[in-house]
C-alpha cells in the first residue's frame, strides 16, 4: 500500500512528518510518497538520521500556510505540497493522501481535485475524539458551516460506516446534536434532519445534548459544521484546562506531590484517554478516494497513528462501502 503524505503540512513539518512516516514504514509496512521540497526533505532526513527507506519524493516547490485562503490550493498554490499530493491521489499514484496542513484548503482541494463519491452532497471533517468509555466521531467538525438536512443524513451514514469498518464499533449509535433530547427540539434544520435520519438503516438514537457527548451518548455525533466546530473546540479546550488544573493541584506542595506519586499511573492513563493525538486526526468523509487530515500540531507519534488509521481506511474499503451502501441507507439518494 502506498500512502501519499504532505511533508510540509502542519506546525512541525517537515521533521516530525518525516519521523512519523519512517516509523509507519517500519511498523506497518506501508510505502510512502512524500510531496514537498525534495532538497529540504533530504537535508532534514540526513541531518536527523531519518531513514528514507520505503519512501519516494515528489518535488513540490510551494507550501500552503495557515494564512492562505482555502481556494488558493487550486489557484496560486496549485504547485504546493498539498495540491500535488491530492493530484497524485486523483491520478491513482497512491492509495490515500494524508496532510497536517490547512484544514480549509484540504477540504476544498479534496472536493475539487479528488472529487466526491457519487451521490454525496458535501465532504465532511470527521474527527474521532475520546469519551468516558472509548471514542466517538464528530461529523461535521467544521467543513460546512451551512448545511441542508439531507447533508446531515449522509453524514450519519458515512460516520456509521467508518466507525464500524475502521474503528471496530459494532452497530454504531448515531445521534443528532441538538438543544434537547425530545423529538420536537431544535430548528427547521434539526427537525428535518431528525426525520431523515430516522428513515435510514443506521442505529439512530435521536437527539442528544452536548453535555451528554462525553458520557457515551452515542458513537457518531451528527451536526452542521458550525455547531460541530464549536463542540470540537470547546471539547478540546475543556480537556486541556482540566488536565492543567489537575496538574496544578498535584504540584501545589510536598503533600500533594507525594499524593501524585501514588496515583501517577492512573493520571498517565487519564491523560492518554483524553489525548486526541491518540487518534491521529480525522478522515475527510465523502471523498472519492481516502483523504486523512492529521492534527496540525502533530508530532511523530501522531503522524504514525494517523497513517495507521489511513491504512485501515484503505484496507476496509470504506469508500466502496459508502458508495455501494448510500442508496440502501439513504432512500433520498435515489
Amino acid at each position: 500500500m502506498k500512502i501519499i503524505v504532505d511533508a510540509f503540512g502542519g506546525d512541525n513539518a517537515p521533521l516530525e512528518i518525516l519521523k512519523g512516516c519512517a516509523e509507519a514504514v517500519a511498523e506497518y509496512g506501508v510505502q510512502i510518497l512524500l510531496t514537498g521540497r525534495e532538497a529540504e526533505i533530504r537535508r532534514v532526513a540526513e541531518e536527523q538520521g531519518i531513514p528514507l527507506d520505503g519512501m519516494e519524493i515528489a518535488d513540490a516547490p510551494d507550501v500552503i500556510t495557515m494564512e492562505d485562503a482555502p481556494g488558493e490550493v487550486v489557484k496560486s498554490k496549485s504547485n504546493s505540497s498539498m495540491a500535488v499530493g491530492l493530484r497524485l491521489l486523483a491520478e491513482g499514484k497512491g492509495d490515500a493522501f494524508a496532510s497536517a496542513g490547512n484544514s480549509g484548503s484540504l477540504v476544498v482541494g479534496s472536493s475539487l481535485i479528488v472529487r466526491r463519491i457519487r451521490g454525496v452532497k458535501r465532504v465532511a471533517f470527521a474527527p474521532v475524539m475520546p469519551k468516558n468509555d472509548g471514542f466517538f466521531m464528530l461529523i461535521d467538525g467544521g467543513a460546512n458551516v451551512d448545511c441542508r438536512p439531507e447533508m446531515l443524513q449522509q453524514f450519519g451514514v458515512m460516520g456509521a460506516l467508518y466507525m464500524e469498518k475502521v474503528m471496530g464499533v459494532k452497530n454504531p449509535r448515531v445521534g443528532l446534536a441538538n438543544v434537547g433530547t425530545e423529538d420536537h427540539k431544535g430548528g427547521e434544520l434539526q427537525h428535518e434532519a431528525f426525520r431523515l435520519l430516522k428513515n435510514t438503516s443506521v442505529h439512530f438514537v435521536g437527539n442528544i445534548e452536548a453535555r451528554d457527548i462525553p458520557d457515551d451518548a452515542c458513537d457518531v455525533v451528527v451536526a452542521d459544521g458550525f455547531t460541530g466546530n464549536v463542540i470540537l473546540k470547546l471539547y478540546e479546550g475543556v480537556a486541556l484546562t482540566l488536565m492543567g488544573k489537575i496538574k496544578g493541584i498535584f504540584s501545589k506542595n510536598l503533600k500533594t506531590k507525594l499524593a501524585a506519586a501514588l496515583v501517577l499511573k492512573d493520571l498517565a492513563a487519564l491523560k492518554k484517554q483524553l489525548d486526541y493525538n491518540e487518534y491521529g486526526g480525522a478522515p475527510i468523509m465523502g471523498t472519492a478516494k481516502p483523504v486523512f487530515k492529521i492534527h496540525g500540531s502533530a508530532k511523530a507519534k501522531t503522524v504514525k497513528n494517523a497513517l495507521r488509521l489511513t491504512k485501515a481506511y484503505v484496507e476496509e474499503d470504506v469508500i466502496g462501502e459508502i458508495s455501494g451502501s448510500l442508496r440502501e441507507f439513504v432512500p433520498a439518494a435515489e
